[in-house]
């Protein structure tokens, strides 16, 4: 189907809320998603855009987006020059930051009915498939190997790179995840892993708990329900049987302190998803 994921929608949209809703300064700016999905004028007002009631995810949403551009713009500024995204559907970064982006090879890698609606979007509004920039349709479904299609696309598996696959590892099963890690672990050295994965229930802040039940429900109403949660040692233990070795834990509550710190008119991070950062 030729459209974007809903859940890719919702963060589009929760990303373009930050700018409008939140006052500034924006952890990052960003309405190039709005743009994309280009909802009905009502959009504020569905309940899962609801300002006060999502705040928290939203702010998620924006500090961890922040960190992951930081931590993109940090590694190519040491020489990496090839930054693949793992799940991409709706992410703007290579229309927001051309600046950056323009000295990378960046492989958007995504379903592809999904992607081609993005596509055709891109092309719609102005900006275009620029050479740098390579959308890699992977059918996961149909169990094609998304390593495979990267390398086909271009990707030199010779040269570092930094890799990122933010929300989607609660979607897929175990085993999965950890083909993925696997692969990951056969990158160049210099490479470098980003992925969240979602905490389990018990280890949420209370406050945040009736909101992640709220948005699992969701999710499998959906038609795509949440399979996996990690508690920090299962998933370092994962990713050290996969063969990753130089392993860091970064908590959301650690990016909340870091881009929210001494603001008290902004929103509070949600707790219940943390990242995996690891070099190869």
């Amino acid at each position: 189907m030729e459209e974007p994921e809903s859940t890719a929608e919702r963060v589009a949209l929760w990303r373009a809320m930050h700018v409008q809703v939140d006052p500034p300064p924006h952890v990052l700016s960003d309405e190039i998603g709005l743009q994309l999905v280009a909802p009905e004028d009502d959009w504020r007002q569905r309940p899962d855009m609801n300002p006060e009631g999502t705040s928290g995810f939203r702010a998620a949403i924006v500090d961890r987006a922040r960190f992951i551009e930081d931590l993109v713009i940090e590694q190519e500024a040491r020489g990496v020059s090839q930054y693949v995204i793992l799940g991409a559907g709706l992410d703007t970064f290579a229309q927001r930051r051309p600046d950056i982006a323009a000295r990378l090879q960046i492989f958007e890698v995504d379903q592809p009915g999904p992607q081609m609606w993005k596509r055709r979007r891109l092309v719609e509004l102005g900006y275009g498939i620029p050479d740098w920039l390579h959308l890699v349709p992977v059918d996961f479904e149909d169990g094609e190997s998304w390593w495979a299609k990267l390398s086909g696309a271009g990707f030199d598996p010779a040269r570092p790179a930094v890799v990122v696959s933010t929300g989607v590892s609660h979607y897929l099963t175990r085993e999965a995840t950890a083909a993925t890690l696997r692969q990951v672990a056969r990158l160049a050295p210099g490479s470098t892993l980003a992925m969240t994965y979602l905490l389990p229930t018990e280890l949420i802040d209370d406050a945040d708990r009736s909101g992640l039940e709220t948005s699992e429900e969701g999710a499998k109403a959906s038609g795509t329900p949440f399979v996996s949660f990690y508690t920090p040692s299962e998933i370092e233990t994962l990713a050290r049987t996969a063969g990753l070795t130089n392993i860091r834990h970064v908590t959301g509550t650690s990016l909340g302190e870091r881009y929210f710190a001494g603001r008290t008119d902004s929103p509070r991070p949600s707790s219940g998803e943390d990242l995996l950062v690891a070099t190869i």
